[in-house]
């Protein structure tokens, strides 16, 4: 079915109500945390009647009536509104080394942290996507890059008791 939009071009019943592929996915999040919990089991204690699952189904709950609202509003007529302030030039190409160079350094990334360790890891997530974004200052990049990663690995590993491989560094902070 297609229908004849204002400037006289066909466009499908489909892409003038796009926004439903948004209220699908909301949708089949509701759905799969509602089914995760209720496969999870347990339940409450008697300090705590209610237990942990209760966030969960009101979080998938939440989700499917939103998922309901959104279909509603986009079979009424509803449309999301396009953003006023934009500067992205539509017609112009991706850039295919920017997004290449970003895809190898994450590839990286995630190669080196059970190698190296998070600090020398993310030292590479970040200085590298600094660089594949445009930047040129590389010693500068990587002091940035090198103390952003040795405070998050301190404060994951140190303060919140998140055990990220350390590398080299095992054993340093605690």
């Amino acid at each position: 079915m297609t229908t004849v939009g204002d400037t006289g071009t066909t466009r499908s019943w489909w892409s003038e109500h796009s926004e439903l592929g948004v209220s699908v996915l909301l949708a089949l999040t509701g759905l799969l945390v509602l089914g995760d919990t209720l496969a999870e089991g347990g339940g409450g204690t008697a300090s705590d009647p209610l237990g942990p699952r209760t966030v969960a189904f009101a979080l998938g709950t939440a989700l499917l009536v939103l998922a309901a609202l959104l279909t509603v509003d986009v079979l009424r007529g509803g449309r999301g509104e396009a953003e006023g302030g934009e500067d992205v030039d539509l017609d112009t190409a991706m850039d295919l080394r920017t997004v290449g160079m970003l895809a190898g350094v994450i590839v990286a990334t995630a190669a080196l942290i059970p190698v190296a360790g998070w600090p020398i890891a993310g030292t590479v997530l970040f200085a590298g996507a600094t660089y594949a974004l445009g930047s040129r200052a590389v010693l500068r990049d990587l002091g940035i890059a090198a103390g952003v990663s040795l405070l998050t690995w301190v404060l994951f590993d140190a303060v919140l008791g998140v055990d990220l491989p350390g590398g080299p560094l095992m054993g340093v902070p605690g």
